[in-house]
């Protein structure tokens, strides 16, 4: 009889603190995607970045200009040198043309001659 009342108090108290830990560990639980599902839009601004800049390497009047491709909340800041006002337009137009791009924050200068 007493052996059957202290197990059920050390069951009690075990109780009393595995509960409150359950309630505090799922609230830690991440709620952002681990993966995109191919043909989703990631909003994710890391992976924005990366399909702008792979858009501006695949063109190969942008792919030699040194130009760095920022994003937050889908929008993305291009900025660098490049050669001729006709590669700005260019470049703008690709990184419009990326899924997912907000809008285009344009800070490309035109190389000092």
């Amino acid at each position: 009889m007493r052996n059957r009342r202290y197990i059920r108090s050390r069951l009690l108290i075990v109780a009393a603190f595995a509960l409150p830990a359950f309630v505090f560990i799922n609230g830690c639980k991440s709620t952002t995607p681990a993966a995109t599902v191919p043909g989703e839009i990631a909003t994710d601004d890391a992976a924005l970045a990366a399909r702008v800049k792979q858009a501006l390497v695949a063109d190969s009047a942008l792919r030699s200009l040194p130009m760095s491709v920022a994003t937050y909340r889908g929008v993305v800041q291009l900025s660098g040198y490049v050669d001729s006002e006709a590669q700005i337009l260019k470049a703008l137009a690709v990184t419009r043309g990326v899924p997912g791009v907000q809008s285009v924050n344009d800070d490309l200068h035109l190389r000092p001659q």
